[in-house]
């Protein structure tokens, strides 16, 4: 009792802290990194003024990620009990999701050797015009696995949403919100992807409602367990 006791703790504290780091890292990007411009190539020649409040950004972005990796395990160990099949299969597709999100968290260590490159004495226009374009390929990439990632982290909620629904701790009520959600998020991410401002909402709901919702659902669970 004492040891699920403690994971569903930590797994509440951590998706409650969840919000935190994400707003952290909207603030600073919005704050400190002037918006991006219209030319590609003036994202590459600026790169030396933002670097370091992309890396504290990014940084918040990476705790982010890895919270929500207690958060599910925490939601595994919750829900086991009654369904463990959705449970399990539902926690290992939003690790999978999470694994991909945070591939692309730290983005300065691929964009770095890049931006070195273009801003080195003797750099002719062909070869910046060149490392311009290698920098849109690399966030191309990015673009693609942090897609991906939002969809199999979504589906991994709609998964957990099906064993909340047998879920005496949890009813049907978050069983309802957890499937809904899971869907709007994985099509509007299917549809859209990340590179367009429309999916803010369902970046949100990501890494804002499912985290705050949940966390204090599993904290409050563990309040309970030490009132028995």
């Amino acid at each position: 009792m004492g040891d699920e006791k403690s994971v569903l703790r930590w797994g509440g504290l951590a998706g409650m802290m969840v919000p935190i780091f994400f707003i952290l890292t909207a603030v600073i990007l919005l704050a400190l990194v002037p918006s991006e411009p219209s030319d590609p190539e003036g994202l590459v020649m600026r790169f030396p003024e933002d670097r370091a409040a992309i890396a504290v950004g990014e940084g918040f972005y990476l705790v982010a990620v890895i919270l929500l990796v207690t958060l599910f395990l925490a939601l595994y160990r919750a829900l086991r009990g009654t369904s463990v099949a959705p449970a399990l299969f539902g926690s290992g597709l939003g690790l999978v999701g999470l694994v991909v999100l945070a591939v692309g968290a730290l983005p300065n260590i691929a964009f770095n050797p890049i931006s070195d490159l273009y801003h080195a004495p003797g750099a002719t226009p062909e070869e910046q015009a060149t490392l311009v374009l290698m920098w849109q390929s690399i966030q191309g990439i990015f673009n693609e696995t942090d897609t991906v990632g939002f969809i199999l982290m979504a589906i991994g909620f709609i998964v957990l949403g099906v064993a909340m629904l047998g879920s005496p701790a949890f009813g049907k009520r978050f069983g309802v919100v957890s499937i809904v959600l899971g869907v709007v998020v994985a099509v509007g991410m299917s549809i859209l992807g990340v590179d367009s401002d429309s999916v803010i909402p369902f970046v949100l709901i990501a890494f804002m409602v499912f985290p705050l919702l949940f966390g204090w659902k599993l904290h409050s669970l563990s309040k309970g367990l030490q009132g028995a």
